[in-house]
């Protein structure tokens, strides 16, 4: 069988996250013991045209893992379709609330092009999510908003209070300059997340641009943004090193609805392409994932191996450096490597298709239902994925597929060159579970790949036995 050779994410890097979805802008939340991350997709765009002008992007796309390196794909959630009166919807970022009466709703928070705030909400991190308000949350005609020229790229937090917090902004407020923009706001939530429950702070970020994002740890609310492209001709900060531009920076506060109490600290990440990456804008989220901090950020390695051009990004991960005594962020870098895995891969449960390190002519089949995760799909004969670092010491002796389709799956451990730990025919139309044995003897930690003979047969789930 000839394989395909268009791998666009190296076998050897755990950045991108995803070999072959064009996504960015990245909201991260960690619940039961899986790290969810959503993002602004690209991919709709690519699809539309091939320059990234975000125009055409209406939907959000969700990843999930449980090891930081093989990354579950859940498809799209299209926002248009569940909130027709938005322009688009970018740069997500979600919370999980505890109501008082004592239910849990997830809150997806995004930004309606750059001239408001709208927000879904679901009781599930995969939805199904619904439109609360029938209308934006923050909109740029708000009396309340005067000041904020485009109130866009929304960060929440919940504090050790229950109380929800949103912030958000862009441009340059009136009276405001390059140095000073005055245009970030903070707000407190009410309890039901979907109104407000105090006045628009004002922060006071230099170099204020874009890519709002709140977090509160150890009584400290950290306040991160995307700082501007201009020079920093007019920096007042004494002692403080003036922030590379377009790099990421934060500010920190104990007493957040008190404007003058949130002090400028440092940049803690420069721009993609001043870290050896390519340049392009810069969005980061912050999370702490079984006791390791992570930084997720977007940048254009999947382009930059692919025959195309235009601005497409893609989502990456990197070590945080993170002091949580002294709330220090130090300078992070991103690299192309990304992070190790923290667990190996147990394939005695049921594993989605759509579960992978990386892949050559892979594509996805959408979901019936919202409840449904996507099938991978074979866009080509001789398609394949691989899946790391998958723990066999229980020593299997079966693997069960569940696909559809004309041709055979080849099961194969170690390498993408090794011969066939199993072969799955396949002749149907519908999704069937194919069980077959193992031809030898898996008892150790090893990659797979799952190799696919002919365009168009689709997998939706695996295990072993």
């Amino acid at each position: 069988m000839i394989l395909s050779k268009n791998i666009f994410k190296p076998k050897s890097n755990a950045n991108p996250i995803s070999p072959n979805i064009f996504c960015a802008d990245p909201g991260t939340i960690v619940y039961k013991n899986r790290l969810y991350v959503y993002g602004t997709n690209d991919q709709q765009q690519f699809y539309e045209t091939k320059q990234n002008t975000y125009e055409f992007i209406t939907s959000i796309v969700c990843f999930s893992t449980d090891d930081m390196v093989n990354w579950t794909f859940h498809g799209e959630i299209d926002v248009k379709k569940i909130a027709p009166w938005c322009f688009n919807s970018w740069a997500p970022d979600v919370c999980l609330k505890k109501h008082k009466d004592g239910s849990e709703k997830f809150y997806m928070y995004f930004s309606n092009n750059g001239c408001g705030v709208g927000v879904l909400c679901a009781d599930s991190p995969l939805g199904p999510w619904t439109d609360p308000l029938g209308h934006a949350l923050v909109e740029m005609n708000m009396p309340e908003l005067e000041g904020c020229p485009n109130p866009f790229d929304p960060g929440v937090c919940i504090d050790d209070n229950g109380c929800g917090w949103l912030c958000f902004g862009g441009g340059i407020a009136p009276g405001g300059d390059d140095s000073q923009p005055g245009s970030v706001r903070l707000v407190r939530l009410a309890d039901d997340m979907i109104s407000f429950d105090g006045d628009f702070i004002t922060l006071p970020a230099p170099y204020f641009l874009e890519s709002s994002k709140i977090s509160y740890l150890n009584g400290t609310y950290i306040y991160t943004y995307n700082t501007s492209w201009v020079e920093r001709s007019d920096w007042k900060l004494e002692g403080i090193p003036k922030p590379s531009q377009c790099s990421m920076a934060y500010l920190c506060s104990k007493t957040p609805e008190i404007s003058g109490s949130w002090k400028y600290k440092n940049h803690f990440f420069m721009n993609p392409g001043d870290m050896g990456l390519n340049y392009s804008n810069n969005h980061v989220s912050l999370v702490k994932f079984h006791d390791e901090w992570y930084i997720f950020y977007h940048a254009l390695l999947l382009q930059e191996n692919m025959p195309v051009s235009g601005g497409f990004r893609s989502i990456c991960v990197d070590k945080l450096n993170f002091d949580e005594d002294t709330l220090t962020i130090s300078l992070s870098q991103g690299t192309r490597k990304g992070v190790n895995s923290i667990k190996p891969l147990n394939p005695f449960e049921i594993i989605y298709g759509s579960t992978m390190f990386t892949s050559a002519d892979i594509e996805f089949e959408k979901a019936h239902s919202a409840s449904e995760n996507p099938s991978v799909k074979a866009a080509a004969d001789g398609a394949w994925f691989m899946v790391k670092n998958v723990d066999f010491e229980k020593k299997p002796s079966y693997v069960q597929l569940n696909l559809k389709g004309k041709g055979f799956v080849e099961f194969r451990t170690g390498k993408l060159s090794s011969e066939a730990s199993a072969i799955i025919k396949i002749n149907s139309q519908n999704y069937q579970k194919v069980e077959v044995p193992l031809l030898n003897n898996l008892e150790k930690i090893e990659d797979v790949f799952f190799v696919f003979s002919n365009e168009g047969i689709c997998l939706k789930s695996w295990t072993v036995k």
